[in-house]
């Protein structure tokens, strides 16, 4: 039988947690008596530096069932550190892991779905959302030009999948060897290859307290994803450069054959005008390389990705 470990990072979640585990753990038991895992499956739940009450429901749940164990942050590394902690820790352990976040707005009722394709032979199996109607219009329309955005720059990904997923050991240890610093699991997973499928499902709103992804977050998660997975960008500022050089080379040759013409240009307007679109442009490139700059600055320094302070097992 399948040994199954559920991923759950959590951060400041004191208000859903207990009855997000307690749900889980009813799926689990079900899985159980099925005879479709082991009776030795658990729940792990990482605990990203919360400063609520979180770690002490953890340690509660713990007490109360010890196959459901923690691991606590030294401080808040994020929410991809928190999953790649949870899968490194049950990878020696598990035959497949689910990873899924702790308000569970992700379906949890479509974790039996998940297990059944892994049996039939799925290495990795992405939750996808049906539609995004709980989203508000910009978050809608802005993971959509996300993807777009993606796609036209060659990234594999999976469009409306977001961390609900099951990976085998297997994946899981291919995922292990890429070492990077900045995490984006939703980009990298994909590049792993393996027999894949998906589990449809709707997504569903809180039940209590707020999302931990504010839109400083969103853009920070989106810019690590390009900046992580494709140097297209920095092609893009070589062309503008090559159009700029085109289009001045253009206009001194326009300047050029007035004067011989014995004309002269009025044009102050549509100078400064240029001049500004100019330095625009290039502080805008020098702003993309020096993320690039920055990336390349993190990956050397080889800084750990987590640091665990407490292990409950």
């Amino acid at each position: 039988m399948t040994k199954l470990m559920i991923i759950v990072p959590a951060y400041n979640e004191q208000e859903v947690l207990k009855s997000s585990i307690e749900r889980l753990w009813q799926i689990e038991n079900k899985l159980k008596q099925s005879q479709q895992i082991t009776m030795d499956s658990g729940i792990l739940i990482v605990d990203d530096g919360s400063v609520d009450q979180t770690w002490p429901i953890i340690e509660q749940l713990h007490q109360k069932q010890p196959a459901i164990s923690g691991l606590r942050f030294s401080r808040n590394f994020g929410h991809q550190a928190a999953l790649l902690a949870g899968l490194t820790t049950a990878v020696w352990d598990a035959d497949v892991m689910i990873t899924i976040d702790a308000d569970l707005q992700d379906d949890p009722e479509k974790i039996p779905a998940m297990i059944e394709q892994y049996q039939a032979g799925c290495e990795i199996v992405y939750g996808v959302r049906r539609d995004r109607q709980t989203d508000s219009w910009f978050k809608r329309n802005t993971a959509e030009l996300f993807y777009g955005l993606m796609h036209k720059m060659g990234v594999t990904m999976i469009p409306d999948s977001a961390d609900f997923r099951l990976l085998s050991n297997r994946a899981v240890h291919a995922l292990l060897k890429y070492s990077e610093r900045g995490l984006f699991l939703r980009g990298l997973v994909p590049q792993l290859g393996f027999q894949t499928g998906r589990v449809e499902y709707r997504r569903t709103p809180r039940l209590a307290g707020k999302t931990k992804y504010s839109l400083k977050k969103m853009v920070g998660l989106a810019l690590n994803g390009i900046t992580s997975l494709t140097s297209i960008p920095l092609r893009l500022i070589f062309w503008l450069g090559m159009l700029a050089c085109m289009l001045a080379i253009g206009m001194g040759i326009f300047t050029l054959t007035v004067h011989l013409l014995g004309k002269t240009m009025q044009g102050w307007s549509s100078l400064m005008l240029s001049l500004w679109f100019i330095g625009g442009v290039q502080l805008m490139s020098i702003g993309v390389i020096g993320e690039y700059l920055s990336k390349v600055l993190v990956e050397v320094k080889h800084r750990p990705r987590f640091i665990v302070d407490q292990h409950l097992k």
